[in-house]
């Protein structure tokens, strides 16, 4: 039975930092390795001639997921020294042929990635027909961010197909064994070798346990589902959760009582007049163990919480409370050790008239918050993640620490944030606004 390969994924913009990852990850034993399609929009086929110079012992796959212009792009991939390109399944049968009759002029073989394909194992039954050798079985990144298994396909288009068959989508040392067991031949791996602190020791653990079937344990690299959300929130922080959130802001003018503090829970929502504190009160009363209440007073004084619904809070196991208005008794507070975020600190408390509602959606710092969104707050902040999206926040978020923790190795390292970003080749350049 053939080895199974292992290939290491290539996703970056530049170059400089792709070529030293592909150095360590080598060294950790990945046997493929491919320039990610980021990398050749960013850089080009120079990549790719990089690659082959630096590895000429090793596979080198383009992923130019070509559309269209087949001929031309296989050749273009070929004459660059990749030995293997891909093609998107949806391309159609013309394009895929064409990326084939100009790879066996050069050598050349043809992988069909089949992300977006409707029906994967039916394409896989008649791809020996079309002349590819490779299929991708490709779990894109916005659908691991929705927390989907690659697997699943996995075992289908390998029940349909003898060709080579490789397997992507968010893969790490606990799943790469599941992969191999499934019957990949090539695993491809991308974030949790190339976003590692240490890319050899992480692409050695994958290697191990693609060779044993067995899974190595990885803190990191792992994608949640609804059911064990709160273990990947626990990791990341408000500011992961915002950069994953195309920089969603947090409930602004929030301000926590008590510095280090991290909450994570579902949130109970509260709509009350100012300094009228009857609602959040029997909130408490209502709320599970965990739970964060969140109160909408109008961002205004009297304050509608102190020490006594403190200790209530605590009896019923609240994990928080986030105010859009004003709290006092905020030294007993502190001295209870309970997480909260506010407005406003006052004296005053108002009176307990009944106004308001429990449990409806609400609107605090122009962010609308429904019953059961999940609540992330820290020193930053406090965030808002919707129910129907939080498990996709959730992995972004995760996505970005990852990548941060890569970026702060580089520096450690001795580059600088401006080097490893690149920043002067991304600068705007040019198209300034004509004052005159």
């Amino acid at each position: 039975m053939a080895a199974i390969r292992l290939q290491v994924a290539l996703d970056f913009l530049e170059l400089s930092r792709a070529m030293k990852i592909a150095a360590s990850a080598v060294a950790g034993g990945a046997d493929v390795i491919e320039a990610g399609t980021p990398l050749i929009k960013s850089e080009g086929l120079d990549a790719v001639r990089q690659l082959r110079a630096a590895f000429p012992d090793k596979t080198i796959v383009a992923d130019m997921k070509t559309m269209d212009a087949g001929r031309i792009e296989a050749e273009a991939a070929a004459k660059a020294g990749a030995n293997v390109m891909t093609v998107c399944g949806t391309a159609g049968e013309t394009t895929i042929r064409e990326c084939v009759e100009a790879g066996r002029h050069y050598g050349l073989q043809v992988a069909v990635d089949l992300l977006g394909v409707a029906d994967p194992a039916a394409f896989a039954k008649r791809a020996d027909e079309l002349g590819v050798a490779w299929l991708d079985v490709h779990c894109a990144i916005d659908e691991q961010m929705q927390g989907r298994d690659p697997l699943e396909g996995l075992r289908r288009v390998r029940a349909a197909t003898k060709l080579t068959v490789a397997v992507a989508g968010g893969l790490n040392s606990e799943t790469a064994a599941a992969a191999a067991a499934a019957g990949a031949d090539v695993v491809i791996v991308g974030g949790a070798i190339t976003k590692a602190e240490d890319v050899q020791a992480a692409a050695a653990d994958i290697r191990k346990a693609i060779d044993t079937r067995q899974a190595v344990a990885s803190e990191q690299f792992k994608r949640v589902t609804a059911e064990n959300i709160a273990d990947i929130l626990a990791a990341s922080r408000t500011a992961n959760i915002s950069g994953g959130w195309h920089n969603q802001p947090c409930l602004e003018g929030l301000r926590p009582l008590i510095a280090g503090k991290v909450v994570i829970g579902r949130a109970v929502t509260v709509r009350t007049l100012p300094g009228d504190w009857s609602k959040p009160v029997q909130a408490i009363d209502l709320a599970q163990p965990g739970d964060i209440i969140v109160v909408d007073a109008g961002g205004q004084s009297p304050a509608i919480w102190g020490e006594l619904a403190t200790e209530s809070a605590l009896t019923r196991g609240v994990a928080a409370l986030v105010v859009e208005g004003g709290v006092r008794d905020t030294a007993d507070i502190r001295k209870r050790d309970f997480p909260v975020w506010a407005r406003l600190i006052v004296s005053h408390a108002g009176e307990p008239k009944g106004h308001g509602e429990i449990n409806q959606p609400i609107t605090i710092c122009g962010q609308r918050i429904c019953p059961g969104d999940w609540i992330v707050a820290d020193d930053d902040g406090v965030m808002v993640l919707p129910a129907a999206r939080a498990v996709e926040m959730a992995n972004r978020a995760a996505d970005v620490l990852e990548a941060e923790n890569r970026i702060r190795t580089e520096i450690r390292e001795g580059s600088t944030l401006a080097k490893v970003a690149n920043l002067q080749r991304w600068e705007k350049k040019g198209g300034g606004i004509d004052a005159g």
